[in-house]
């Protein structure tokens, strides 16, 4: 029986492919976690392999994220060619894969309103606004009780309302009225790209939907602690920089 294959071998075996994808998600892969979201800017050298990887031939190079397009690209500075995909793989540069529709936005405005509910009893949490989404948030609450509470509270009401669509992160809970993938969005930009090897790097939970749909061929690789089905592992933010910089490296 062969052994496993190893970090370096995999990202050495995608530097060779003929046309490649990376994908990257952003908070807690790229940038770390912070209470103002807003301040949430790159780690030292993200951004610098984003681009080296991205003017590379036959790469196409993705930041997938949570965050609308519009704050992906704020906080994240990157530009052309990098490609940005916010609302979890459902808005690209073109706009939404499907824009909501009125009973969309009667369903949105309930979420939005209970979790605004929530928030009056939970001092230091804050609901962020979407185009077809409320997020909340809870990282700033000291209080722990309290914080579970919240998020007990927003699974438990508006999170089952029908047409809801509910993603669970790190301290936040995130209620939709459109479904969306990350494993969908890595599969477009494979497609579009005629790509032969796709790296996805990503922490959270909401990241497992794109290693689950990675192919035999692709290279999953999880940033930090927790049960995973990707591939491969490493412990933190500058331990992700550096899978990208030695790919860009490989590949240059």
């Amino acid at each position: 029986m062969s052994s496993p294959e190893t970090l370096t071998d995999a990202l050495r075996r995608a530097a060779a492919a003929e046309t490649l994808v990376v994908a990257c998600d952003y908070d807690g892969t790229l940038a770390p976690f912070v209470d103002d979201p807003g301040a949430a800017v790159p780690a030292p050298g993200a951004a610098a392999a984003l681009e080296r990887l991205a003017a590379l031939p036959r790469t196409t190079v993705a930041l997938l994220s949570g965050r609308n397009r519009a704050a992906l690209a704020a906080v994240s500075g990157a530009v052309a060619p990098v490609e940005l995909v916010g609302s979890h793989g459902s808005e690209w540069e073109s706009g939404f894969d499907r824009p909501p529709g009125d009973d969309d936005e009667v369903v949105l405005s309930r979420i939005r309103g209970a979790l605004e509910e929530i928030v009056t009893r939970t001092p230091g949490a804050h609901v962020e606004l979407k185009p077809t989404s409320a997020v909340l948030h809870v990282r700033p609450v000291e209080d722990p009780s309290l914080r579970e509470r919240a998020l007990a509270d927003a699974l438990a009401g508006p999170a089952r309302l029908a047409g809801a669509h509910v993603t669970e992160g790190k301290n936040v809970v995130e209620i939709a009225v459109r479904e969306a993938s990350k494993g969908a969005a890595v599969e477009t930009l494979v497609a579009r790209a005629g790509a032969q090897v796709a790296v996805f790097v990503g922490d959270d939970v909401t990241d497992e939907r794109g290693f689950a749909r990675l192919r035999p061929q692709d290279v999953g690789v999880k940033v930090g602690a927790g049960e995973t089905l990707a591939g491969h592992r490493v412990d933190d933010i500058p331990a992700a920089v550096a899978v990208l910089e030695e790919l860009a490296r490989l590949r240059g």
